[in-house]
């Protein structure tokens, strides 16, 4: 794995990431998840779920980036393509928020006429667009990316479990080396061929759609989503 996915990995990145739950939060909140053997039910469904869409379309978006230089133009189709896959007006939200976020440090961290075209042409873009875009502009392949990508859809919602509950955590640590196959397979597979972005996965998660929806109208709370 290139040593710089290790940055766009880690919640400590000032990206804003460490501020989302997944959904994590609001899942506490009804009782879904409440203990590692919970979580870890919570955590297999969102990996092979929203977890495999991101990372396929983190995958597309790193792609897109080695064949484009400064050109901007094919960002906002593949960014729309992004919108069609997320039901949730507050799922939606916070993806854009969590790109902008992304976007803005990568430009920084790794300058790059590709990540100045994506800020060009959608500057609030997608978190699967802009880690696909900042994973090529660190010198990454579009398969690790969506390792990436893939290990984030669990990653910081596991962090927010211990947060919230106060589990063991190096139970929900092993819990994530135990799906580690699961994770491969998901960011495997988000790398076939396809025929067009309109042939990227779609897998819904209604759940997920539910909890990011009452999350975001809930009076108190402790992450963004």
């Amino acid at each position: 794995m290139h040593p710089a996915l290790l940055l766009l990995t880690d919640s400590r990145l000032p990206a804003g990431g460490h501020a989302h739950s997944g959904g994590t939060e609001q899942a506490v909140t009804s009782g879904a998840v409440h203990d590692v053997p919970s979580l870890a039910r919570f955590l297999r469904g969102r990996l092979h779920t929203a977890g495999a869409v991101t990372a396929a379309l983190t995958a597309a978006a790193c792609a897109q980036a080695s064949w484009t230089t400064a050109v901007p133009e094919p960002w906002p189709r593949l960014d729309a393509e992004v919108d069609a896959r997320t039901a949730s007006p507050a799922q939606r939200d916070a993806s854009r928020t969590q790109g902008r976020l992304l976007l803005r440090v990568a430009r920084r961290v790794w300058p790059s006429p590709v990540l100045d075209a994506l800020a060009t042409a959608v500057p609030n873009p997608h978190h699967p667009i802009a880690l696909g875009a900042a994973a090529h502009a660190a010198g990454a392949t579009p398969e690790e990316a969506a390792v990436a990508a893939a290990y984030h859809a669990i990653s910081g919602p596991a962090t927010a479990a211990v947060r919230l509950l106060g589990l063991d955590p190096v139970a929900v640590h092993g819990l994530l080396a135990d799906l580690t196959p699961d994770l491969t397979a998901v960011a495997a597979q988000a790398c076939l061929e396809a025929p067009g972005w309109e042939a990227l996965p779609a897998y819904s998660a209604p759940a997920l759609d539910l909890l990011a929806e009452q999350h975001a109208s809930a009076a108190v709370r402790l992450f963004v989503s």
